[in-house]
């Protein structure tokens, strides 16, 4: 029997099991309660996207506006878009937000890039420089020194020079005011062009450490989209690109190759000269532009050295070349903007066309050399030809390398800088060289008798030309006093020590070839006549070991086809002076200024003068 505490303590417990159990069935219909109701949202959700995707291409009836419509057009308008319901408005909302919120970051980035680029990197840059004791301008927001260089340019250019060889301030203006404010001891000075600095170096030996890049952290700016339309090829690469290439076009410069050119050269030469002939009246006398003269000439020498065609074959390209040439020079004096390209204006229109077409009539014409390849008809005695016979090479000695040979893409690029580059170096220098010649007369004679004592009457060879050391004075004293390029640049990609100063990334140091070339600390004072004497022993002994002569550059990177176009000039001016006598004409106006190359402004004009055997006895 069992005791009466016993049966109370057993209903006790009874009792508070059952509320236990009572309390799990209440949590349990809950949590049954609060799916049931998140099921119900998701449902509502899925039912709203699909509500939404159906109703796109339903025909929905007429719904009724609570705001007056004035008229049934006003009604017909509004009954255009469907019934949007709560669900449809909430989704609607969120992806509204979302877009907003994508729209604002977005926003924010460019805004702080564009603001990190125009004023925050370029004060940085400032400072740092500052605190080197190096000495320029104050940065002003977005165009930096751009509008006073614009200022100075345009004055300069505004009316011809005496006959002197004084042009640095007509042609670089800026750079010989940025000297002149900020030079000093440290002869480091800087401008702004546009957000970036360009520090100018003055000291030879920063110079040489520089150009010869042992670590390759000073490279070349990077091209600009607008830059690139002109030309790439070997003068813009980098790194092991430039490796690639300059490996597969060396051997297209070997002085073995220049004298399998002789002909061509030779061929070029003779044309011009029966041209300058029957312009000559017979009173033997005739008033020339040398400029354009010069200009046909290096394009047909180029067509058929670098081609295999005549200058009328490829014309189309000169022109075209020639015309992008301006529109890109228009276009990199300016501050260069982001995605300004893209915009459809009248000049970005045409540099895109011109681009298309050249790159259209070069790949057409790399075609046509790739077929006869194929079938045996092709030389291989111009450059196209020694390039593409070297790419096929390496190519097939490459096959376990990635990317060994180059593609129709870098064949078309480097053969748009054949046109550019072997055109504007000898045109220019030639012209220069003429115009000079007339000036100093004495020095014309010399030249002449001097090839007289060579060649004779007849054709030069190339033995001969390395015999006419008159005449490599002459050249090397033009090159001196107008230089094809006036500057260099290099970029600072990184942290980089030069001599006594730390520079940051992002400085741009400006090489001033010009300046250096007329520089009385390191000519003398006669570096601003015409003295080809001063290198009667060599460059060395004239420039006493300092890299103050660097007319085409100087290090690895110094011009590929600087042979070329010594050789292809020094057997024009041969023959010329074989032939013709040349004094300037009163028309003639002495304003040196760049495009890229340093260029007569208003032409070359000179007279020429046939000469009879009787005078050159």
């Amino acid at each position: 029997m069992v005791s009466e505490s016993g049966g109370v303590d057993w209903q006790r417990r009874k009792k508070k099991v059952l509320v236990q159990e009572r309390g799990e069935v209440a949590q349990q219909a809950i949590c049954v309660k609060d799916q049931r109701r998140n099921f119900g949202q998701i449902s509502r959700f899925l039912d709203c996207l699909t509500s939404i995707t159906t109703r796109q291409n339903e025909n929905l009836e007429e719904i009724r506006d609570p705001l007056p419509v004035r008229d049934q057009s006003q009604r017909a308008f509004l009954n255009t878009f469907p019934r949007i319901g709560s669900c449809d408005m909430e989704l609607w909302y969120w992806l509204a937000f979302a877009a907003t919120a994508a729209t604002l970051a977005a926003a924010g980035w460019v805004g702080w890039s564009a603001a990190e680029w125009l004023w925050f990197q370029p004060r940085r840059l400032e400072r740092k420089l500052m605190a080197q004791g190096i000495r320029g301008s104050r940065y002003r927001l977005l165009y930096g020194d751009l509008k006073e260089i614009g200022n100075l340019v345009g004055e300069a250019r505004r009316k011809p020079l005496p006959l002197s060889h004084s042009i640095v301030d007509r042609v670089v203006p800026h750079l010989t005011r940025a000297v002149d404010l900020y030079g000093g001891k440290n002869n480091a000075p800087f401008f702004w062009f546009g957000p970036c600095p360009r520090v100018i170096i003055m000291d030879p030996e920063l110079v040489k450490d520089i150009l010869s890049n042992k670590f390759g952290h000073f490279e070349k700016p990077r091209s600009t989209p607008i830059g690139r339309l002109l030309a790439l090829g070997l003068v813009a690469y980098e790194g092991e690109k430039w490796v690639k290439h300059r490996r597969i076009i060396n051997p297209a410069f070997h002085i073995e190759k220049l004298k399998m050119m002789m002909p061509l050269f030779s061929a070029c030469c003779d044309e011009l000269i029966s041209r300058w002939e029957e312009l000559v009246d017979s009173s033997g006398v005739f008033d020339i532009d040398i400029w354009s003269e010069f200009q046909n000439f290096s394009a047909d020498v180029i067509s058929r050295t670098a081609f295999g065609s005549s200058y009328k074959e490829g014309r189309r390209i000169f022109e075209l070349q020639k015309e992008q040439t301006e529109l890109v020079a228009q276009a990199v004096r300016n501050l260069y903007i982001p995605g300004f390209r893209f915009i459809p204006t009248q000049k970005n229109r045409r540099r895109n066309e011109i681009y298309r077409e050249v790159a259209a009539l070069l790949k057409s014409m790399i075609g046509q050399r790739e077929h006869a390849i194929k079938n045996g008809e092709a030389k291989t005695d111009d450059l196209l030809g020694l390039l593409m016979e070297s790419n096929r090479r390496h190519a097939q000695e490459g096959d376990h390398m990635q990317d060994a040979s180059l593609t129709t893409e870098d064949v078309i690029e480097e053969c748009k800088l054949f046109y550019f580059a072997g055109q504007e170096t000898t045109s220019v220098l030639l012209t220069w060289t003429m115009i000079v010649l007339s000036m100093h007369p004495n020095w014309q004679d010399q030249a002449r008798n001097e090839v007289l004592q060579v060649f004779g009457q007849s054709k030069p060879t190339f033995e001969g030309l390395s015999r006419l050391k008159i005449m490599t004075m002459i050249f090397y004293e033009v090159l001196r006093l107008y230089p094809p390029a006036v500057i260099l640049l290099r970029h600072t990609y990184k942290e980089m020590k030069l001599g006594e100063f730390t520079f940051p990334p992002g400085v741009q140091l400006l090489l001033p070839i010009i300046l250096l070339h007329h520089s009385r600390e390191f000519w003398g004072e006669d570096a601003e006549e015409f003295n080809p004497k001063r290198f009667s022993e060599g460059v060395s002994k004239a420039t006493k070991n300092q890299l103050i002569f660097f007319p085409f550059g100087w290090g690895p990177r110094i011009c590929i086809g600087q042979s070329f176009a010594l050789t292809e000039a020094k057997i024009a001016l041969a023959l010329i002076l074989q032939r013709f006598s040349v004094e300037l004409s009163p028309s003639y106006a002495h304003a040196p200024y760049t495009i890229l190359t340093l260029q007569p402004q208003y032409g070359a004009q000179v007279i020429l003068h046939k000469l009879h055997p009787l005078q050159l006895a």
